[in-house]
């Protein structure tokens, strides 16, 4: 069972292994986001902590952030994200949220931001009067995949480029992996690091993930797998 953990007052994180989603509730509504690997019951969950209906939004649609999806008949997420959501058996209406939509749960506005390279659409979410941003896998100190079908090596460049143009409106970074939180200098220094990989200056080295080779670029504050031979 996902352990929870509250940050604020209106605010939990829950730690689902290697992976962590999110509850923030506003005066008129909560938003789960995302709901873990191994959290079927994630709704359940949720509402042992808060009585407001509950919404839920997926940063993307990876395996492990979306297992307790089924309980919800309708999910907010880039209408980018659809395919790869419906190709892992996801079920569901979508509610399409597009790059500057607000959606406010009542004295707490959450601003999307299109965020894609990891996944086609995956998202992050500036939550704007706490100044804090969720970044769900593309801005973590662990390792982030962008390699395979999905992944997109220069639009997820693009993204960290176009993320850090927010930098003057966020505090913190809420990751759903790696270190909790983390600082808004890991930005740039990830935008660095990819910049190398796709100059082929990167160190990199090749490895064997469950059977997939692929290339290991590794820095001091984070890495990539990436898809092998380098190019």
């Amino acid at each position: 069972m996902a352990e929870s953990i509250r940050i604020d007052r209106d605010t939990w994180r829950f730690e689902d292994g290697n992976v962590r989603f999110f509850l923030l509730c506003g005066t008129e509504k909560a938003l789960l986001l995302d709901t873990g690997m191994h959290a079927p019951d994630a709704k359940e969950l949720a509402q042992k902590l808060t009585s407001l209906p509950l919404l839920l939004m997926n940063t993307h649609c990876d395996p492990d952030h979306i297992s307790g999806n089924r309980a919800f008949d309708e999910i907010f997420m880039s209408p980018a994200e659809e395919e790869h959501h419906r190709s892992r058996g996801g079920t569901g209406r979508i509610r399409p949220v597009r790059d500057g939509d607000i959606l406010d749960l009542g004295g707490r506005p959450l601003m999307v931001i299109d965020n894609p390279g990891h996944t086609p659409g995956s998202i992050a979410l500036l939550d704007v009067d706490a100044r804090v941003l969720y970044s769900g896998d593309s801005v973590q100190d662990g390792i982030i995949y962008l390699f395979g079908k999905y992944r997109d090596v220069d639009l997820y460049a693009a993204s960290l480029a176009r993320l850090a143009t927010f930098a003057d409106r966020y505090d913190v970074i809420y990751p759903c992996h790696g270190s909790f939180p983390v600082g808004p200098l890991l930005v740039p220094r990830l935008l660095e690091g990819i910049s190398a990989v796709q100059r082929g200056e990167a160190p990199c080295v090749p490895v064997d993930l469950r059977g997939s080779k692929v290339r290991l670029c590794k820095f001091p504050y984070a890495g990539f797998y990436c898809d092998y031979p380098q190019r």
